[in-house]
């Protein structure tokens, strides 16, 4: 597995659902200098688990908002099966009402790049990919700051939800390193005490506590 934290985000180009509608051509560069970026994978629609991340995420669209932090979702399955999707209504297992953009990577090269592609799979020595099983992603999510840089990665297994909160204290980490320069120890929460980013700071913190 990749570690991407420190490097700059591998690019996309895609089609998407943007408002409902398909797009072509998204890009997570629109949002540079202007954005931190929340950008997470989920295995496939039509699923169980993968809806209650999708609807988690929304009903906490507003927070990450108020952070200047877009969301955005993307799975290996087609951007006409993510509008399909969103038409369904919740009740019926479906994704209706998610706002923010879902993109399409059929053709696996997101997941692929992003180092969150699961399935048995190998390439020849001709360079001819070949797979015994479907490949979907696993449940990667990435912060990716204003400039580009991965800042946090999480992958988890196809059967465990994540934690959309915890997404959310990672923003507000980010956030407080940024703007006051300090650090931030385990199990910090916006409102409790940081640290100053130098050896002499970890140890008056530690003192007093």
């Amino acid at each position: 597995m990749a570690v991407l934290v420190g490097q700059q985000a591998p690019p996309i180009l895609s089609n998407a659902v943007v408002n409902g509608e398909i797009v072509s051509g998204f890009s997570l560069d629109q949002y540079l200098g202007k954005k931190n970026v929340v950008f997470f994978f989920y295995p496939k629609d039509f699923t169980y688990v993968c809806p209650t991340e999708l609807h988690a995420f929304n009903e906490k669209l507003a927070e990450f908002e108020k952070r200047e932090t877009a969301v955005v979702a993307c799975s290996t399955d087609t951007a006409e099966s993510h509008a399909a999707y969103l038409r369904v209504p919740k009740a019926q297992g479906g994704i209706e009402g998610i706002q923010y953009p879902i993109v399409a990577d059929s053709n696996k090269t997101i997941a692929t790049n992003y180092d969150v592609i699961n399935g048995d799979y190998e390439y020849t020595e001709d360079g001819h990919l070949t797979s015994t099983s479907e490949m979907v992603a696993y449940r990667g999510l990435f912060l990716i700051d204003k400039q580009g840089v991965v800042q946090h990665q999480l992958v988890n297994n196809l059967p465990l939800g994540r934690n959309v909160d915890e997404a959310l204290r990672m923003v507000d980490a980010l956030r407080h390193h940024e703007e006051k320069g300090e650090v931030c120890p385990a199990n910090w929460s916006e409102g409790k005490d940081a640290m100053e980013g130098s050896t002499a700071g970890v140890a008056s913190y530690l003192a007093s506590h």
